[in-house]
């Protein structure tokens, strides 16, 4: 018999002639089973606190895709002293989706330059400001409120456009592939949260636009302060030629004490090969973006991903969403239309926490099959309702299509495309893409 070539094998054998068969794994006390240390414990639990912490933030993306939904009534009553007319209305509720391209854009340049936390410090500074605008609006001149309401409105898209990208990019860089999916999804049940609190707020706080203002305001200070401690992905520390802080948050991240040098083999590997993935090894410097579209690892992705965004907003999820209390007003439902959002932002929260499992069993594909088909389903339900008697008969058909519609949306259409953002892109395009 050869003799063995560590002191690991040595102790090792005589577990091997003790039970007759070789053990699954020994690697010291501090370890338990086969498994990847980013994937244990210690280290699952930091990688999901940090990624809660950048989630945060995002609650105010959905407070702010709902709040037209709460506030349009009493904003459009004649009765208030300082009211919208209905085209000032419909500009207060859209303005944000002319903005919101443009934090898609500036959020692709802050990620490449400054990193994914800077990014979310810059996204909830703005939001910040957005919201102030917002809760101390003049109250004595129409337009002056008009004015102010629009400029809070046009920021809130800005941050909606950065939200998109930086906690799904930062997920994905600090975990393994195998807890990844839940990661990623976080930002997509954060924006589903901020739909149901507003909602919620709106049905308690029905008569005071300024007061929700002013709460969203507090808790987007507080989100900020949540910012603060994150690390910044290792990844883009190694982009950067940061070794040792990339060392520090690889560390951190895999449950290990946060020090500027790696003492474990295991993740000295993954470290080795997360600079060789970025190029570093060899001094290649990354090639422009441009330059890269050319290439199918980059196009092809880029295409896929920008036809889900558009059928996903074609198909109106976001009219619904934002306009949830005047639709179910007038699909005639009997009950307090507030309660009818509350209802959908429920099955929204709920659908998308377990968003996870569907895309697991289902796979991308038949998730956006059955979703798409589903919606249409839905809508030809909910428009048949004004057409048909047969369909009119039947009670509370139209809350449960509008409310399954938002459900089945979310099996696909309305999380797919942000799930995948993190997925497909290679190192190098990431953050532009």
């Amino acid at each position: 018999m050869a003799e063995p070539s560590s002191s690991k094998s040595d102790e090792l054998q005589p577990l091997i002639t003790k039970n007759g068969r070789t053990p699954q794994i020994y690697a010291g006390p501090n370890t338990t089973t086969n498994i990847p240390l980013g994937e244990q414990s210690l280290a699952v639990r930091r990688q999901t606190l940090m990624v809660f912490l950048g989630n945060f933030g995002l609650l105010s993306t959905g407070m702010a895709l709902g709040m037209p939904t709460v506030t349009m009534r009493q904003l459009t009553d004649p009765n208030e002293l300082v009211h919208l007319s209905e085209s000032q209305a419909s500009w207060f509720a859209s303005i944000n989706t002319l903005s919101c391209p443009l934090g898609g854009l500036v959020s692709g340049i802050l990620l490449d330059k400054f990193g994914r936390k800077c990014t979310l410090i810059v996204l909830n500074v703005i939001a910040l400001f957005a919201w102030l605008l917002m809760a101390f609006a003049v109250e004595d001149d129409a337009d002056v409120v008009f004015i102010q309401l629009l400029i809070s409105r046009f920021f809130i898209g800005v941050t909606m456009g950065m939200s998109i990208a930086p906690v799904g990019v930062y997920s994905a860089e600090i975990s393994l592939p195998r807890i990844r999916g839940r990661l990623i999804l976080g930002s997509s049940i954060s924006t589903a949260t901020g739909i149901l609190v507003i909602y919620l707020l709106g049905y308690f706080i029905r008569k005071d636009w300024q007061l929700i203002a002013i709460l969203c305001c507090a808790y987007q200070f507080l989100a900020l302060r949540c910012v603060i401690p994150m690390p910044e992905s290792p990844s883009w520390l190694v982009s950067k030629g940061r070794i040792a802080e990339a060392k520090q948050a690889l560390n951190y991240f895999r449950g290990l004490e946060k020090s500027s040098e790696i003492t474990n083999a295991e993740v000295q590997a993954e470290f080795d090969l997360l600079q060789k993935s970025i190029q570093l090894v060899d001094g290649v410097k990354k090639p422009p973006f441009l330059e890269c579209l050319r290439q199918p690892e980059v196009y092809k992705p880029l295409l896929i991903l920008m036809g889900l965004f558009a059928f996903q907003q074609l198909t109106g999820i976001f009219v619904v969403i934002v306009y949830a209390v005047q639709i179910s007003q007038e699909a005639g439902v009997n009950i307090d239309p507030f309660m009818s959002a509350i209802f959908v932002g429920l099955g929204l929260v709920v659908t998308t926490c377990i968003m996870p499992v569907i895309l697991e069993r289902w796979g991308r594909r038949r998730s956006g099959l059955v979703s798409a088909l589903g919606m249409c389903v839905c809508m030809c339900f909910l428009v048949g309702q004004s057409w048909i008697s047969l369909l009119r008969s039947i009670p509370y058909l139209s809350v449960l299509a509008i409310i399954a519609f938002i459900v089945l949306s979310t099996f696909g259409l309305n999380t797919l495309p942000f799930f995948m953002i993190c997925e497909l892109f290679p190192q190098k395009v990431r953050g532009a893409a």
